[in-house]
């Protein structure tokens, strides 16, 4: 099986930005159901459909499989609910970890949000100085929660 352990963290400055160049990602959700999600993505020229179970803590499992782009694009606009997720995804290496910063556009613009993946729940990893508060936890800050509740709707945060 899969697993995706993950920490999510809100971005406190712009000192990353001369770290890495970022890449357009446009997805949605074709169901968000009792945990489950199955999602599309295109990134650049390539598709994929990921499927991901029920969080428990901060791992779920995950599956994601790569499909032809031009499917992708058919099922973002046809078979998702709106709005799509639009974001620019910024990697910077940071010693053994990878930080994934994810700016977001469209119904979510003004939102970043920094991720980490660990190899498991309890491994420890230095912030840098440009990491805020953590909102692991905090499901508002999901993909699939950003589409059913775009960043733009919540008054305050």
């Amino acid at each position: 099986m899969a697993i995706e352990i993950e920490r999510k963290f809100l971005v406190k400055t712009d000192a990353w930005r001369n770290l890495a160049s970022g890449e357009v990602y446009r997805q949605g959700y074709m169901s968000t159901d009792n945990g489950l999600t199955v999602r599309v993505r295109v990134v650049g020229d390539r598709g994929y459909l990921t499927i991901k179970g029920p969080s428990f803590g901060n791992s779920r499992s995950e599956y994601e499989y790569p499909i032809p782009v031009k499917d992708a694009q058919e099922m973002l606009n046809s078979l998702c609910t709106s709005p799509l997720i639009e974001k620019t995804r910024y990697k910077i290496y940071d010693g053994d970890f990878v930080w994934e910063v994810d700016e977001f556009a469209g119904d979510n613009q003004g939102l970043i949000v920094a991720e980490v993946e660990l190899n498991d729940e309890n491994q420890t990893v230095e912030l840098p100085d440009w990491i805020g508060e953590e909102v692991s936890h905090d499901k508002r800050y999901t993909n699939s929660n950003l589409a059913r509740n775009p960043w733009k709707n919540w008054s305050s945060v």
